[in-house]
C-alpha cells in the first residue's frame, strides 16, 4: 500500500490508529501552535487530542504528490469539553516532505485562519 492510501486511512479514523511507521523518528512538526521534533511527541499531541476533546474528525479535502512532497487539504473539528459544548473548525494544509528512506521529515501544517479565530469559537457570544 502507498504513503497517499494510508495517510488517506490515517484522516478517516483520526485521531485512532494513525500509522506512525510513517514518521522518522526526528520528525519535525510545526502548526500555528507547536513546534518539536520527534515521532514520540507527534504521538503525545495526538493522543492528547484523543484524550481531551470530543468527537474529533479530520476530514480530507485533497491529497497530492510530488516528488518527496505532499500536501493534504483539511478540515480538522472537535468539540471542546465546556459547559457550552463548542463546535471548533479548523480548515487548513499539511506540507509532508519525505526523507531518502520515504519516511515524513517533516509535517507543517498551515491554517486558513488566525489562532484568534480560533479562540472566538470557543465563545458563547453569539451561539
Amino acid at each position: 500500500m502507498d504513503i497517499l492510501q494510508r495517510l488517506r486511512e490515517d484522516y478517516q479514523r483520526f485521531p485512532l490508529d494513525q500509522s506512525y511507521d510513517l514518521y522518522a523518528a526526528d520528525v519535525r512538526f510545526k502548526d500555528p501552535m507547536n513546534e518539536f521534533r520527534g515521532v514520540d511527541r507527534y504521538q503525545k499531541m495526538i493522543g492528547f487530542i484523543q484524550r481531551f476533546f470530543t468527537q474529533p474528525q479530520l476530514e480530507l479535502h485533497h491529497i497530492q504528490q510530488s516528488g518527496p512532497e505532499i500536501r493534504t487539504d483539511w478540515t480538522l473539528s472537535w468539540t471542546t469539553p465546556l459547559p457550552w459544548q463548542p463546535r471548533i473548525r479548523i480548515s487548513g494544509w499539511s506540507e509532508l516532505q519525505l526523507d531518502a528512506a520515504g519516511l515524513i521529515c517533516a509535517h507543517i501544517d498551515y491554517w486558513h485562519c488566525s489562532k484568534l479565530d480560533v479562540l472566538k469559537q470557543h465563545l458563547p457570544i453569539g451561539r
